[in-house]
């Protein structure tokens, strides 16, 4: 009930609902997201770690899309951004530059 395909397929979701979705908490899979950048002639990869989770409390993810979702606007039917409709699969203002 609280995984992120849940949410994106119910838009109409009772009160009594979405206090047991937050009472189940956030989904937080382990995902597989990298991106590698090319900067001054060196490749640099960068990889999705767990811990990004503990940094930031409002972060979901989901196994399904490979993607990170805000969780409060997914249970509180938040507004139409990309972190409610489309997930993000990788977030470059979340990790650290290199």
């Amino acid at each position: 009930m609280n995984s992120v395909d849940f949410l994106l397929t119910n838009k109409d979701i009772t009160y009594e609902i979405r206090t047991e979705i937050k009472r189940l908490g956030r989904p937080i899979p382990d995902l597989i997201i990298s991106k590698t950048d090319v900067r001054k002639s060196r490749n640099y990869s960068r990889n999705f770690n767990n811990s990004v989770y503990d940094r930031f409390k409002w972060l979901c993810g989901c196994p399904k899309r490979n993607k990170l979702f805000c969780f409060i606007c997914l249970v509180m039917g938040g507004n139409q951004s990309a972190w409610t409709q489309e997930g993000l699969g990788f977030v470059t203002n979340i990790w650290p530059k290199i």
